[in-house]
Formats: C-alpha cells, sequence, structure tokens
C-alpha cells in the first residue's frame, strides 16, 4: 500500500493494472480533521483507456444530446469532431465545415438559440503573439460522424494583451468565458459580450484579479467545464482537478470547493475535462508524441456533499 498526500490527508491508494484509483476530495478552507470529516470520494471507474485517433486531445465535452456521448478535438490537424462513448471508445469522426484550424485547445457544450451547442475554441497561442482567437459555434449534432456546418464564428481580443489559453466555459445563461493558461502571462478570467453577433470583433473584459501572475508546468490551466445544471466548474492542470462554485467562479472569486491530485494516473499530458450527469468526471489527454494515442478516464466525483 502507498500513502499519498492530498491537500493535507494522507489517503491510500491501491495501484491495480494500469490505474485502479481511489482518491479524497478535500475542502480547501478548513482544517484537517474537519478535512477527514466531510471529504468526499473521487475515484475513477475505470482504467486509463487509450483515444485512438485522437492523439493531441486538446479538448472534451459531454453531450446535452445523446446520453453516453462525448466530443474530442485534436488541437493540430483537420477541423473535426471526435466522438467518443462513456468508456472512452471513439465512435465517429465528424468533419466540420465552415471551420479551420490554427490551435484547437478547448471544447464546451452549452446554452444557445439552437438549444445545445457545441463551441470550439481555437484559443491557444503559445507564443503570445495572435491578434485575435476565434469561437466557432454549431448546433450540437445528432450524428457521431459525417459532417456538420458551423453556424456562428466569434472573434475577440483581449483588453491587456495577447494571452495563451486552453479553457472555454459556458455559464448556464450561455455567456462565454476564457480562462488564460498561464504561461504568457496570469491565469486570469475573461468574458464575452453577452449579446454576441457572428463575424464580429469583440473585446474580453477580464472579471476580477488574477488567480496567479505566473503558472509553471504543474499548475498551468489546461481545461475546464461547467456542469450540465451550471452549478458547478471545474478547472484542471495537469496534475490537479479543482472545483468551484459556478456563480462565484463568473464573478471573479478563486475560492476553490474541492480539488483532487490527479497525477497518479500518469496521464503523458494532461489536457482536457468534461463535466457529465450524475457527478460524472472524463479526463483526455495528448498521448506524448509521435502519434501516439490519446488518453481517456472517467471518474466519479461529487463536487457539492
Amino acid at each position: 500500500m502507498r500513502r499519498l498526500i492530498y491537500g493535507s490527508s494522507l489517503v491510500p491508494r491501491f495501484l491495480l493494472g494500469a490505474v485502479a484509483l481511489a482518491v479524497t476530495l478535500v475542502p480547501s478552507t478548513v482544517d484537517a480533521q474537519a478535512q477527514q470529516a466531510t471529504a468526499e470520494p473521487c475515484r475513477a471507474t475505470g482504467t486509463l483507456a487509450s483515444l485512438d485517433g485522437v492523439p493531441e486531445a486538446s479538448g472534451l465535452a459531454a453531450s446535452r444530446k445523446v446520453p453516453g456521448r462525448l466530443w474530442a478535438i485534436n488541437d493540430s490537424g483537420q477541423p473535426q469532431l471526435t466522438s467518443i462513448d462513456a468508456k472512452g471508445t471513439v465512435t465517429g469522426t465528424l468533419r466540420l465545415t465552415g471551420a479551420s484550424l490554427d490551435d484547437w485547445e478547448a471544447l464546451a457544450v452549452g446554452r444557445c438559440p439552437a438549444g445545445s451547442c457545441l463551441f470550439v475554441g481555437d484559443i491557444g497561442d503559445n507564443d503570445a503573439k495572435r491578434r485575435r482567437v476565434t469561437i466557432y459555434r454549431l448546433p450540437e449534432p445528432d450524428a457521431a460522424s459525417g459532417t456538420a456546418a458551423v453556424s456562428d464564428v466569434f472573434h475577440a481580443t483581449y483588453p491587456d494583451g495577447k494571452h495563451d489559453a486552453e479553457a472555454l466555459l459556458v455559464a448556464g445563461d450561455g455567456t462565454l468565458y476564457i480562462v488564460t493558461k498561464g504561461d504568457t502571462g496570469p491565469i486570469a478570467l475573461y468574458r464575452f459580450p453577452r449579446d454576441l453577433r457572428a463575424g464580429a470583433d469583440v473585446k474580453l473584459e477580464r472579471v476580477g484579479e488574477p488567480l496567479s501572475t505566473k503558472a509553471d508546468a504543474k499548475t498551468r490551466i489546461t481545461d475546464g467545464s461547467v456542469s450540465p445544471d451550471g452549478q458547478w466548474a471545474a478547472l484542471r492542470t495537469a496534475s490537479r482537478l479543482t472545483f468551484y462554485r459556478s456563480a462565484e467562479l463568473f464573478a471573479g472569486n478563486w475560492k476553490e470547493v474541492r480539488h483532487v491530485d490527479v497525477s497518479a494516473l500518469a496521464e503523458p499530458q494532461g489536457e482536457g475535462v468534461a463535466l457529465g450527469v450524475n457527478d460524472a468526471v472524463f479526463l483526455a489527454g495528448e498521448g506524448g508524441g509521435k502519434q501516439r494515442p490519446g488518453t481517456f478516464v472517467r471518474f466519479s466525483c461529487a463536487p457539492g456533499h
């Protein structure tokens, strides 16, 4: 038995096969005794699986239209979505028309005039040199394969310079937010205007103060997700998954509710997160180079109980 530290609690982990993981979410604002009394389990419900055909899995979203379906994107290559089932099996590829690919780093699902839409975030900017970032929106497709047309394209600039970002969040009311990565500037939250016009360039608004002035390899924000009921938001790094109450985060309050260390998964490059129904949390990542398959794992987490 190996014992690992999460927050300020000691939690046993049993390693069976590739990954059989049991970890504990701990509140960050109470003492150690209270943590042990109120901590809730967050555990993998399967092993770390391969995502064949998705070597650079950079974004992940749980369908609001087809139960058990997830969508993933590569950050380079062709402008397409990959359909995945809840066990990590690739079930289809959907080519997007009306979209190009510079650096796709985020994928989100949320409310839109068509009901449920997918939002593809072409927001990566490793060298902080892009004039603007782009969001592609399309009604969530019924089909898992074939082609689908982008319905709207939104362009945006930051109010305080250029930033690299990999997290796109859709609030319950449909408002879009970007959380910057922390490589080319601070980790900060930026909001799109509530009423977006397709094709127009808009200026983002920074919400609140930055979370940090600079991130390192372990603390860079690589993706985010909002729960289907809109109550919770999660941000992930290569090694940690952190939960917030959406209303507080979108008001600029970085007060975390719970977090979990996911470093024992040994993802080659942890990237994506998607919150699903019934406390399901899905993680995806890149395969580590040379077209190796990406990775996928499912968790069961109860952030608010």
